[in-house]
């Protein structure tokens, strides 16, 4: 019996994969067939490749013309490989087994790779090479297109970008290309587009190369991103409380974020000139004429800032300019009299008047509140020496300015003043019955009074002279100027010396008079009103009820002689009888 043995065609168990070696290293072409038959053999580029010792070497002792059944391994060595001679397509062939049955093989072109370390990579900006550690300058606003370029690499580096530390996508995948002077080398290329702002600026762009020839695996350039933008201002040091005139020092600063750097602008307002090219704005120390409203600007190529403006007011105690009209001023009594003060100061000082006077514990008397003191009337209360205050308050604090004297003097009849030397209304004054009693007035005059008296009822007593218990001092110079004391002395006070005393005084001008109370407690002088009457309603009361007692006893009395009367005559009918 015949047995017939089937025999199958050839065909790839594995057929060669892409290859990467470095320089000098061998590489392994995989190519297994099943069933083969024919004989093998390699291409590279299209050109058949021998088998040399030590350079192309099979895999297996198996390779050429063996049968199926010894193996189908035609896997290739490339030994101590190099870029000019074995780097490019190889193809792993198989002839037929036979003319008729056609099965040759070829397979995909695959390439081997000779590895060469591509340069360094470079950045690019418009066209224009940007050294390592350079700026990408670029407007705000605008955006930087960025190009990456990787030399004569085998194969082509992997580029990958970074903005910060964020990986970032190119506009279009990487391109590779063969140099041109150099085909077996590669060039890779890739281009980012970023949107400028100022917040960018100062960033790190970067490229990343990827190739595995490089010792640390990659390589990579950087450079920062030079983002121009235009200036903004802030202003420092604006003062938080009142800045006083002399006292006080002042540092503005005008701070701009600017890229390039910008020119700083002082000005202030009303004036032409510059006040300052400086960042700061010094005023050591503030003074008046520094006051009024600031401003600050920022300039550069790119634009100009907005105005930062800042109103300085510089504050000043009062100063008294003027106090009069002058250091004397006469009046005639009665007649009317003013002053003005003129005072400066910031804030606006406000005014008083005082007038000086020698009342102890009270020396200055309030006489106005405005910048002009008005006497309607003058009398001799108001002669004397007068100051101008002025007042203002800096930062919580204090400030016054005080005139140069101002003299009132006053001339006329004499007045008798209605108060007392110790300033108090003068109208009565209040001794016990018994002890003696001191009537006093002031008279003020000018001329000095010629003639004083005290009069009451019919009496007068002139100055110096007395009677009785009765006596008037000569009068005497008082503190205030043209003012005399006036003196009263009553001894041995009694009820009878109750009434008004009158105090007569005369000048060339005229004349005047006044009066003043003496009150004497006796024993019911001190009893108040409100108990006398009660105790006299009582003492009525009594009285009455003594009268109708009265008048009941005598009514009794009348009544009982009555009776007796018609008993008596009642006895004598009976005797009759």
């Amino acid at each position: 019996m015949d047995r017939t043995v089937t025999i199958g065609l050839q065909r790839f168990a594995e057929q060669p994969k892409y290859t990467e070696v470095n320089p000098g290293q061998d590489a392994l072409l995989v190519c297994k067939v099943i069933d083969k038959r024919g004989v093998c053999s390699w291409q590279k580029d299209n050109k058949p490749v021998g088998i040399y010792p030590k350079k192309y070497e099979w895999a297996s002792q198996y390779g050429i013309g063996q049968t199926a059944h010894v193996g189908g391994d035609c896997s290739l060595w490339v030994r101590a490989a190099q870029l000019e001679f074995d780097d490019g397509l190889w193809e792993c062939q198989v002839t037929a087994s036979d003319f008729t049955t056609q099965d040759a093989l070829t397979s995909q072109p695959v390439r081997l790779v000779v590895r060469v370390p591509p340069q360094r990579p470079r950045l690019e900006h418009e066209g224009v090479h940007v050294p390592p550690g350079h700026n990408v300058t670029v407007d705000s606003g605008a955006v930087a297109t960025v190009k990456c370029v990787s030399h004569y690499g085998n194969p082509p580096a992997q580029l990958k970008w970074y903005l910060g530390e964020q990986e970032i996508s190119p506009i279009h995948p990487q391109t590779n290309s063969t140099e041109p002077d150099n085909p077996r080398t590669w060039s890779a290329a890739s281009v980012v587009q970023i949107p400028a702002n100022k917040e960018r600026h100062g960033t790190v762009l970067k490229c990343l190369a990827l190739h595995e020839s490089y010792s640390a695996r990659s390589v990579a350039v950087e450079a920062r991103l030079d983002v121009k933008y235009a200036p903004t201002v802030r202003m420092l040091g604006a003062p938080q409380i009142d800045l006083e005139e002399g006292k006080d020092s002042l540092i503005l600063r005008c701070v701009a974020d600017a890229n390039p750097p910008a020119s700083i602008v002082w000005r202030r307002a009303g004036r032409s000139e510059i006040a300052s090219l400086q960042e700061s704005l010094q005023l050591r120390p503030v003074g008046r004429r520094d006051a009024g409203l600031y401003t600050c600007q920022a300039q550069n190529s790119v634009g100009t800032s907005d105005t930062m403006s800042v109103q300085l007011d510089v504050k000043y105690a009062p100063k008294i300019l003027s106090a009069g009209p002058d250091r004397l001023t006469t009046a005639p009594l009665f007649s009317p009299a003013a002053f003005e003060c003129v005072a400066e100061g910031n804030p606006t000082p406000t005014y008083k008047w005082v007038q000086r006077i020698s009342t102890q514990g009270k020396p200055f008397l309030d006489r106005g509140r405005e910048s002009r003191l008005v006497i309607d009337n003058v009398t001799y209360d108001y002669q004397g020496e007068y100051e101008c205050r002025a007042t203002n308050f800096i930062n919580g604090q204090e400030r016054t300015a005080t005139s140069d004297p101002i003299a009132l003097q006053v001339v006329g009849a004499p007045q008798v003043l209605r108060t007392t030397s110790g300033g108090v209304a003068g109208h009565s004054v209040s001794v016990k019955k018994g002890d003696s009693a001191t009537l006093s007035l002031i008279v003020c005059a000018d001329p000095r009074p010629r003639h004083v008296a005290w009069e009451w009822g019919s009496l007068r007593l002139e100055a110096g002279s007395g009677i009785g218990r009765y006596r008037v001092d000569d009068v005497t110079q008082d503190s205030r100027e043209d003012c005399y004391l006036a003196t009263l002395h009553i001894d041995d006070a009694d009820l009878q010396d109750q009434r008004p005393y009158y105090l007569v005084v005369e000048n060339e001008r005229g004349t005047d008079r006044h009066a003043i109370s003496l009150r004497v407690e006796g024993m019911f002088s001190v009893v108040e009103p409100l108990e006398l009457s009660y105790l006299l309603g009582i003492a009525g009361g009594c009285l009455a009820a003594f009268l109708i007692l009265i008048c009941l006893c005598i009514y009794a009395v009348r009544a009982r002689k009555c009776c007796f009367r018609n008993r008596n005559n009642y006895k004598t009918s009976e005797k009759d009888r």
